[in-house]
């Protein structure tokens, strides 16, 4: 296994968004490419430690930049404005996250007919946004995201297959919003399934969730160990067994 880093670099119209790139150079032929959407500060060490990961899984992933110039903010107030200038724009938002997916799908490695998603926090927000806009790929991933949206998904506009992990104590996604989003699926007819993990909070993935000093934000290992395996079997559904698609391992 050589696991492979490169900073990417891919363009929105006028805003150059700044990524990185992983791959196992080892592994040949072409594969599944999944994208990763960051936390509300921006691109930094988490997301492009969980690219490596899926890289060694046996996926080409791009670590993507939402917010544009590769930057990370670690003061909440501003991280709060660029998250909520997307947020308060789902279209803007919807086509920022389709550009990262176009850029990872031109890539000579990744078999573009089988593509996921998945997002942490922001980013799990972002998948489902993916999702809800009719996006032809194979499903998306949503870790302690955000449920709520502005713009509810249709009936039969879901392509993708939809898995939610959800800490049972998150104070960003209370049930009432949670029970929101299984309606909005239901009326869309999605293919979804939601985990509720009992003991986890927000930004369960996180292993310095608590320098953070956020009020309901908190590291759960039990749950990121889970999570993370719930994923895998997700994808294993998907694309096969070590990142071949089902067609290929089928008999």
């Amino acid at each position: 296994m050589a696991i492979q880093k490169q900073v990417f670099e891919y363009r929105d119209g006028e805003t150059l968004c700044r990524g990185e790139l992983a791959w196992d150079d080892a592994t040949p032929g072409r594969r599944p490419g999944v994208l990763v959407v960051h936390e509300g500060g921006g691109i930094n060490d988490h997301p492009k430690r969980r690219a490596a990961l899926l890289a060694e899984l046996g996926y080409v992933a791009l670590a993507c930049d939402m917010f544009g110039g590769g930057q990370y903010v670690s003061d909440r107030k501003r991280g709060g404005e660029l998250m909520a200038a997307l947020r308060s724009d789902p279209q803007t938002l919807r086509r920022r996250v389709q550009a990262g997916l176009d850029a990872l799908a031109a890539q000579p490695l990744v078999d573009a007919a089988h593509l996921a998603a998945i997002g942490f926090c922001f980013g799990g927000m972002t998948v489902l946004e993916l999702a809800r806009s009719g996006a032809p790929i194979a499903g998306v991933v949503s870790f302690h995201g955000i449920l709520d949206t502005p713009l509810p998904a249709q009936p039969g506009a879901v392509k993708a297959k939809v898995l939610v992990l959800h800490g049972a104590d998150d104070p960003y996604a209370p049930p009432p919003k949670v029970n929101a989003f299984i309606e909005e699926m239901r009326q869309a007819q999605a293919d979804w399934q939601l985990n509720v993990y009992g003991g986890a909070q927000h930004g369960f993935t996180r292993p310095d969730a608590a320098q953070l000093g956020i009020p309901g934000v908190a590291y759960h290992a039990q749950t990121d160990r889970r999570a993370w395996q719930a994923m895998q079997g997700f994808f294993a559904e998907l694309f096969g067994s070590g990142g071949l698609p089902a067609s290929a391992t089928s008999g």
